[in-house]
């Protein structure tokens, strides 16, 4: 095997399990909290998924606000509009509450409090002066892995374009993470999220800067999510949403610390256009996206294959992988994923643009098989057709 450098390092420490998040007021304190801002949806919060925060922070006697200005799709508008009551009430701790969306804003709002300028000052691979904000990462879904990931992503109300700000030292310093959160989710949530998280496994498992690292946590995702998640869509117990809630944290680290390809760039360009939402759109794409990175790496997507439960023994490479994307498809349609078509707003004179969009992605040189524009064009197109 040759390999070129690499560094692996982990800036999230992660505390899993059952009364995770009733160690949210011990672990602000212990980094030094005086003020928390407790960030997170209003569906999130009218949910009371914020409640056992809440009361471990008055536990500790640490004094909160809570800013629920969060929206799927997270905007640059709302993170500047939480920076700014954050600085006014002196907040030196973040504790955020939910899905991707609640820890991006966070994220934001944390790179803002210690670097100041705007959100899309800090886009870019490792422009950060300095750490953000203690941040405290409490995940509700098991999807973005956000709660371990280095990055943000952000978009643009002026260009509609999603925006990634990328440096480890916009990481979570604590995830608490406790899996029973999950029982009561909803089921097209569930589905939506758990196929963004395999999306994470398998691109971070195919892309071009996969490292022996991230490859191992990659494979145990996508064995992890491929086991559990028509389980927990359909009739979710607690050994299905653990199954989900480590598969979902575990790809984190894997694209978190390798990249993801070219089924982001293309969601990120529709999330960003029609606000669809992310889990979806992924799901969109991750069958026929995967099916034309074949032919760059077979050995890896017979062993994906391998890992979504496909009985490879007797095929060649090239069965294997493509019995890898038909599970990958058989899979969205188990847990319910809508057709492209079937997605409200969605319009092909966009095609165009949209490639041009995905294209400019800073995650498309990660793809394993050289695409350019036209080759997002007709993906786009075979998506919806």
């Amino acid at each position: 095997m040759t390999l070129s450098t690499y560094s692996f390092a982990l800036p999230t420490r992660i505390e899993f399990g059952g009364g995770a998040i009733e160690k949210t007021g011990k672990e602000a304190k212990a980094l030094g909290a005086t003020k928390v801002m407790l960030v997170a949806d209003k569906g999130v919060i009218a949910a009371g998924l914020t409640k056992a925060a809440e009361e471990s922070l008055k536990k500790e006697g640490l004094p909160f606000i809570v800013f629920d200005q969060v929206v799927p799709n997270p905007r640059d508008i709302h993170c500047e509009a939480g920076y700014q009551i954050a600085k006014e009430a002196g907040v030196d701790v973040l504790v955020a509450v939910g899905g991707g969306s609640s820890m991006d804003t966070a994220k934001a709002i944390g790179t803002l409090l210690t670097n100041g300028k705007t959100v899309q000052d800090w886009c870019g691979f490792q422009l950060l002066e300095r750490e953000i904000t203690p941040l405290i990462a409490i995940p509700t879904t098991a999807g973005t892995g956000s709660e371990v990931t280095p990055f943000a992503v952000i978009t643009d109300t002026a260009t509609h374009v999603k925006l990634n700000i990328f440096d480890p030292k916009a990481a979570a310093k604590v995830a608490l993470i406790d899996p029973a959160v999950l029982l009561k989710l909803p089921s097209h949530i569930m589905a939506a999220t758990g196929i963004d998280a395999m999306t994470h496994a398998v691109e971070a498992y195919t892309c071009k800067v996969a490292t022996p690292h991230t490859d191992a946590y990659a494979l145990y995702a996508i064995d992890l999510i491929a086991r559990n998640l028509r389980k927990a869509v359909s009739s979710p117990d607690i050994d299905s949403c653990t199954g989900m809630m480590l598969g979902s944290t575990i790809a984190g680290i894997a694209f978190g610390y390798a990249d993801v390809a070219a089924v982001h760039c293309m969601a990120e360009a529709l999330g960003g256009r029609y606000d669809t939402p992310h889990g979806v759109a992924n799901a969109l794409f991750l069958p026929i996206v995967t099916e034309y990175n074949i032919p760059s790496d077979p050995v890896k997507h017979a062993l994906a294959a391998k890992a979504l439960g496909v009985n490879i023994d007797g095929k060649d490479l090239a069965e294997a992988a493509a019995a890898g994307v038909a599970a990958l498809r058989k899979l969205c349609e188990d847990v319910g994923i809508p057709k492209m078509k079937d997605v409200e707003g969605i319009d092909p004179a966009d095609f165009e643009a949209l490639a041009d969009a995905a294209e400019k992605n800073v995650s498309t040189p990660s793809n394993p098989r050289e695409i350019a524009a036209k080759d997002y064009l007709g993906l786009f197109r075979k998506a919806y057709g």
